[in-house]
C-alpha cells in the first residue's frame, strides 16, 4: 500500500495523480449539485464538427466528457509508467508519458462516451418555440380583441406551461371578449391572429 502511494505521488508521475485527483473532486462537485454538467455542447461544424462527435461531444455533458477524460489520461498514465518500470527499473520522462497518455486518452474518452451516453440520463428542456403555439387553444384574459386592437391571452403549450401572447381576430368584424376560447391560427410578428372556439369561459384572474 506504502509503496503503490509512493509510486502515485513520485515526481513522474504526480501529473497523472493530480488528473484522477481532479476527477475525483468534479465528481464530488457535482454529486452535491454545484456543477454545471446540465450544460451540452453541440458541435456541427463540417470538420472540427466530425471530430469533436467522434470525441463524444454533444452525446454528454462537457463535464462528464472533462471527467471521463481526466480517468483516462491518469489510469493510463500510471499504467504506462509502470510498465516502464517493469522493463527498465526506471519510469519516462513526465513530458513524454504525458504526451503518450494525452494522446491514448482521446480515442479511450471516444470509445466510452458511446455506452455512457446510453446509460446515463439526459436533460430534456421544456422550452418550445413561439410558432409551436399555433393550432393551440387559448382563453382572453385581459380586453377585448378586434383587429388591429389584439388582447392578452392565455395558452398552454404541450409541456403544460402557460404563456400570454397578443391575439386578434383572423376574420374582419369579430371580436373577442374576455374569457371566450380561441385557436391560433396563425402568428404576424408578435400578434397572433386567432378564430373563435365557440365557448366563453368564466373570467379568471392573471396569476
Amino acid at each position: 500500500m506504502a509503496s503503490a502511494l509512493a509510486f502515485m505521488v513520485a515526481g513522474d508521475n504526480v501529473v497523472f495523480t493530480a488528473a484522477l485527483a481532479l476527477m475525483i473532486l468534479i465528481g464530488l462537485v457535482e454529486a452535491i449539485g454545484l456543477g454545471g454538467s446540465a450544460v451540452d455542447l453541440d458541435a456541427h461544424a463540417d470538420i472540427d464538427g466530425d471530430l469533436l462527435g467522434w470525441l463524444g461531444v454533444g452525446r454528454l455533458p462537457l463535464l462528464v466528457l472533462l471527467v471521463v477524460f481526466l480517468c483516462m489520461f491518469g489510469v493510463i498514465g500510471l499504467s504506462l509508467q509502470q510498465l516502464a518500470v517493469s522493463l527498465t527499473d526506471d519510469t519516462l520522462s513526465p513530458w513524454l508519458a504525458g504526451t503518450a497518455a494525452a494522446v491514448a486518452a482521446l480515442p479511450a474518452t471516444g470509445l466510452l462516451s458511446r455506452p455512457l451516453a446510453r446509460i446515463l440520463p439526459h436533460d430534456e428542456t421544456t422550452a418550445v418555440s413561439i410558432d409551436s403555439l399555433v393550432g393551440r387553444s387559448a382563453v382572453i384574459v385581459t380586453g377585448r380583441a378586434t383587429q388591429g386592437s389584439p388582447a392578452r391571452a392565455r395558452v398552454f403549450d404541450r409541456h403544460g406551461q402557460s404563456h400570454y401572447v397578443m391575439a386578434e381576430p383572423d376574420n374582419a368584424g369579430q371580436s373577442f371578449a374576455e374569457g371566450e376560447e380561441i385557436i391560433l391560427v396563425r402568428r404576424e410578428n408578435h400578434v397572433f391572429r386567432a378564430i373563435s372556439e365557440g365557448r366563453t369561459l368564466l373570467p379568471q384572474l392573471d396569476q
